[in-house]
């Protein structure tokens, strides 16, 4: 059975990244799904969400398509954005349109590297695969791997102090030299930069914390308060 590919199944445009820390006030399913029906009805063309449950609420009530991830974190090892088989499939059964792991070049747990992990999503399955990449060099892997879209999630993650801004330039380098459509995800918080993301041809931008952190948003503007008070 053939997958049908990414760019007929997400349209340019907002992805909505649903998620909450653990703690945190929004952590729950309900929630998650509460905040991907508002981004629905506002126009984003997708959601991201982490986590069986999360994925499997929202997908119950909203229409448009979903990247699932699950985090999980192992001793030893720094990857965690879907790192191993069972993860994927963990969230795959749930039955979102694609699934998005971490495809740096960093050490993995599980017996599969990435080139397994990215055709045993998509044989087995049946889901498209999101390949969360740092650099240039490891989204143009990624999808001579396989992976059906690349996004520059963890571009300033992976060692090193995190920059303020979004990589932009990751995304114009990873447009021009991949035929997979590329998605522009990590420190995306202003209108500004998704167009900007866009202009650069990325197919779609992720956002998050911008839009449903409440509590991240906040304190932005009670720092601001706090500095003329």
């Amino acid at each position: 059975m053939s997958l049908r590919p990414f760019g007929e199944i997400f349209a340019r445009g907002l992805i909505v990244s649903c998620q909450a820390l653990p703690g945190e006030p929004l952590d729950d399913p309900a929630m998650m799904a509460a905040m991907a029906m508002a981004a629905q009805r506002a126009g984003a063309i997708g959601i991201r969400a982490n986590g069986m449950f999360n994925v499997s609420k929202i997908r119950g009530r909203c229409r448009i398509p979903v990247i699932a991830i699950n985090k999980r974190d192992y001793p030893g090892f720094d990857v965690r954005i879907t790192p191993t088989y069972e993860d994927a499939l963990e969230v795959a059964k749930i039955g979102p349109d694609c699934v998005a792991i971490d495809a740096t070049a960093r050490r993995r747990p599980g017996p599969d590297d990435l080139a397994s992990l990215i055709r045993r999503i998509r044989e087995e399955m049946l889901r498209l695969v999101m390949a969360d990449v740092a650099t240039h060099e490891e989204g143009v892997r990624a999808a001579e791997l396989g992976a059906d879209a690349v996004a520059t999630t963890l571009s300033g993650y992976t060692g090193g102090a995190v920059p303020a801004e979004p990589d932009l330039d990751l995304v114009e380098s990873l447009a021009k030299a991949v035929r997979v459509p590329v998605v522009a995800e990590g420190r995306y918080t202003t209108p500004e930069h998704v167009a900007e993301a866009l202009r650069r041809g990325a197919h779609a931008v992720v956002v998050g914390t911008a839009i449903t952190r409440p509590q991240v948003i906040t304190e932005r503007f009670v720092a601001a308060a706090r500095a003329l008070i």
